[in-house]
């Protein structure tokens, strides 16, 4: 099953998240252990952005068999895939053997279209795998890069969509793609941002700027990340 969300807030998480994230130090007046893999912290998603590593991207040597998918973590049967489409169904698919879901509607709040049947959705990689790769992955184990590419503790890393939308965003960050409903772009450069605060990737410049001149137009509302790394 695809755990449930969870939170809390952390207190004085930014100059934390700063020093973790970037190379500006802690204030000497305010000291504070790092934060660690598993710690949950809270902070508006603007803070959130200036936290983030700037970095220029690198796709040397990635190919994307080096993030091994769809796993079957739990071994009920129902890979990474068949998770988050059950989960995210409006209406609940039948399982079959071997998870094979008939039936079912899902909602695919990129493009708003609703869908009746789980071959016409993709399971999209919010940040996708050679952004990840590019945006610090390529030094993780391959260990990491699995657990990455097959993340259920954040709701938000793995999404159902439609297949087209999906694969009209292919490996494009928000300065060259956004999803074709406006009315959904500031959640998902919120989520695009508490994603790569949970992973500890970095950002480009352009894609930094893109995303700062976005979220000029969206609320500075609060975002809650367990880190994984």
């Amino acid at each position: 099953m695809r755990p449930a969300r969870t939170a809390r807030t952390a207190a004085a998480v930014l100059s934390v998240l700063t020093a973790l994230l970037s190379p500006a130090a802690v204030h000497a007046a305010e000291p504070a252990r790092a934060v660690m893999p598993g710690d949950t912290v809270t902070l508006p998603v603007r803070d959130a952005l200036a936290a983030l590593v700037v970095r220029t991207e690198d796709r040397t040597g990635y190919e994307r068999t080096k993030f091994k998918h769809w796993t079957d973590a739990d071994r009920d049967g129902c890979n990474t895939r068949a998770e988050v489409l059950k989960a995210e169904a409006v209406t609940a698919p039948v399982q079959g053997a071997n998870c094979v879901l008939t039936g079912g509607s899902w909602y695919s709040p990129y493009d708003d279209r609703y869908l009746d049947s789980a071959s016409k959705l993709d399971v999209d990689h919010l940040v996708p795998l050679a952004e990840a790769w590019d945006s610090g992955a390529s030094q993780w184990t391959a260990k990491e890069r699995e657990l990455y590419a097959n993340d259920l503790d954040d709701a938000r890393d793995l999404i159902a969509v439609s297949a087209a939308s999906n694969r009209s965003k292919a490996d494009k960050d928000p300065s060259e793609w956004l999803p074709p409903f406006a009315g959904y772009r500031c959640q998902y450069d919120t989520d695009w941002i508490a994603d790569k605060t949970r992973w500890g990737l970095s950002i480009d410049e352009v894609e930094r700027d893109a995303l700062s001149q976005q979220l000029a137009d969206c609320p500075d509302q609060p975002v809650t990340v367990t880190l994984a790394r």
